[in-house]
């Protein structure tokens, strides 16, 4: 084969060469056209999406706003009529106006016993809204435990007319002093043991502490009531959830107590937790820092 030949073939083969090449070329410069408009679509749709997500988050916030207003001006117009209430009863069961019957006094004791159950209704409704306009606010300063327990201890022990049932609050010697705000963890503490006082019908109530690190303290509320299910506990912190089970069915609330434990906790700087087994009790618990601090993630 002379050279003349050779380099004809080797040029006819370089030229198919360059022309699949450019075939190939050309077919990635489409892909990549089609992929630049699937891209620029995309980009469209996603600007679309935050602007949805945008105008989703003002409509929330506006409705949350409107929830608060509202909540706040039902509670204190329902706060005047309620102690109008209260008064009343408290003027007629004192006998100022005359003796009573029996069954007199049964109504009036109903009566009395459903306006403190509404009380604490509305009472609840307005810390919810305080904490969801963000006007609560923390005022921390150093106590003994000792002296949240006999606080506690004060509050409930005119409440035990179950003698089936005995509050123990169990002391710690080892425990430190707190600096957070007192009111607001004994909030927390009063709302547990009021749930546990409700269902539980014979056994204990135990309120305890222990230091769980260096820098964090646990308060517990175990009772030996009847319990919840396992499915329903992570729903129970939330807003006006109640336990829809026929144990509870004789129990009214708002729904509330825990869902404020919960969001105190929060602003606290802590947390809250609840375990828990139907038929043999519940234990629930407030995890707080030993001191509290504004920047504190904790």
């Amino acid at each position: 084969m002379s050279s003349q030949t050779h380099s004809n073939e080797l040029l006819l083969q370089l030229q198919h060469e360059n022309a699949a090449l450019r075939r190939e070329v050309e077919q990635h410069s489409n892909q990549v056209e089609t992929l630049r408009a699937e891209l620029a679509e995309t980009n469209q749709g996603v600007v679309a999406l935050y602007a949805e997500l945008d105008d989703q988050a003002n409509a929330l916030r506006e409705a949350t706003a409107l929830k608060s207003r509202f909540l706040s001006y039902m509670s204190h117009e329902f706060r005047t009529p309620l102690s109008s209430i209260r008064s009343i009863v408290r003027i007629l069961l004192d006998r100022m106006d005359g003796p009573l019957t029996d069954e007199q006094e049964r109504q009036l004791h109903f009566i009395q016993s459903s306006s403190i159950e509404l009380n604490d209704m509305v009472n609840d409704l307005l810390d919810l809204a305080k904490i969801e306009a963000g006007r609560i606010s923390i005022s921390p300063e150093w106590f003994e435990m000792v002296d949240l327990f006999t606080a506690l201890r004060g509050i409930f022990k005119p409440l035990l007319v179950n003698s089936e049932v005995s509050l123990v609050l169990e002391e710690s010697g080892d425990l430190p002093k707190l600096y957070t705000d007192h009111q607001k963890l004994s909030l927390i503490l009063r709302n547990y043991i009021s749930n546990a006082l409700k269902f539980t019908q014979r056994g204990e109530i135990r309120v305890s502490a222990d230091r769980i690190a260096e820098d964090r303290v646990t308060f517990s509320v175990a009772d030996t009531g009847i319990g919840i299910a396992k499915e329903n506990q992570a729903a129970i912190f939330q807003d006006f959830i109640q336990v829809d089970s026929p144990l509870h069915k004789n129990w009214v609330g708002s729904g509330l107590g825990l869902s404020l434990s919960k969001k105190t906790a929060e602003l606290l700087g802590g947390s809250v937790a609840v375990e828990s087994e139907p038929g043999v009790g519940s234990k629930f618990s407030v995890t707080i820092p030993v001191r509290f601090s504004k920047l504190s993630d904790d």
